[in-house]
């Protein structure tokens, strides 16, 4: 069996990450800015946090030149999955039918949403 890692990241590191997924390498300061667009946080707590996904490998950082450029280096699809497992196992009681449930009780999809569903359960169900 193929053994993923996993990814252990903070909800702030995890904001981060959405950044870097979203816009590609980028510098402290670019995410910073992003980050700012949404909530209030200091610089050099960005700065911290892309530090300490360094050390934590989720980011890798191109130090050739005077601005060091960060990557994310971890998968989104993987690191969105796992999140989604977790959250499945601890809050639903491993109920992805309860998840699902919550979701769309709490989040009124508009059609075009709901067609994806359709088709994505019509995928499921004849696999």
């Amino acid at each position: 069996m193929d053994m993923q890692p996993t990814i252990k990241a903070t909800e702030a590191e995890l904001e981060i990450l959405n950044v870097l997924w979203a816009q590609g390498p980028a510098t402290v300061k670019e995410v910073h800015e992003q980050l700012a667009l949404t909530k209030d946080t200091g610089y050099t707590t960005t700065l911290k946090l892309m530090q300490n996904m360094l050390e934590k490998q989720l980011v890798s950082r191109d130090a050739t030149s005077k601005k060091h450029v960060y990557q994310a280096i971890v998968n989104r699809e993987l690191a969105q999955g796992q999140a989604v497992q977790q959250l499945i196992k601890t809050m639903f009681n491993g109920s992805a039918m309860q998840l699902v449930a919550q979701a769309l009780g709490n989040h009124k999809p508009n059609k075009a949403e709901l067609e994806l569903i359709r088709e994505y359960l019509d995928k499921k169900t004849n696999e």
